[in-house]
């Protein structure tokens, strides 16, 4: 391990390893989310077809597209990827719930893994959402670094 590598290690708290794991989940979540908002967003029947067995317009639907797209672009910016998967636990909690209402407990595995998975990015990064969100011109304008 070199300076530059223990230095950033202890700084994240992260090993290079553990660094590159919570990367490769946020591309994977970005681009299920993106598959996800794309069928919304577009109106694919059988997206509309399942919103609307929940009882969920088309406006409602897309609108959850356009969060899922905005979402998914924000999972691969490193600084707002903690906040991004924080509105995601949000909206998974609700998906995960509608769905056990309407259509029955046997139906949530899908939403309810991906909550975990967004909630293992929002508990990993939260140290950086609280930074975000205590002084966002500060991190937003803070050099990246190595």
């Amino acid at each position: 391990m070199t300076a530059t590598t223990a230095a950033t290690a202890t700084r994240t708290g992260r090993s290079r390893a553990g660094r590159w794991a919570l990367v490769v989940l946020q591309v994977l979540l970005a681009a299920l989310y993106v598959a996800s908002g794309l069928g919304k967003v577009t109106l694919e029947a059988t997206v509309v077809a399942g919103f609307t067995a929940m009882g969920i317009g088309t406006g409602l639907t897309m609108t959850i597209g356009v969060l899922e797209l905005l979402g998914a672009v924000g999972l691969l910016i490193p600084r707002i990827a903690g906040l991004a998967a924080a509105a995601f636990v949000a909206l998974m909690i609700g998906a995960v719930g509608i769905t056990a209402a309407t259509l029955g407990v046997g139906m949530i595995v899908t939403p309810a893994v991906v909550l975990v998975l967004v909630a293992v990015v929002a508990w990993v990064r939260r140290h950086e959402t609280a930074a975000l969100l205590r002084d966002p011109r500060r991190v937003l304008a803070a050099p990246r670094r190595a």
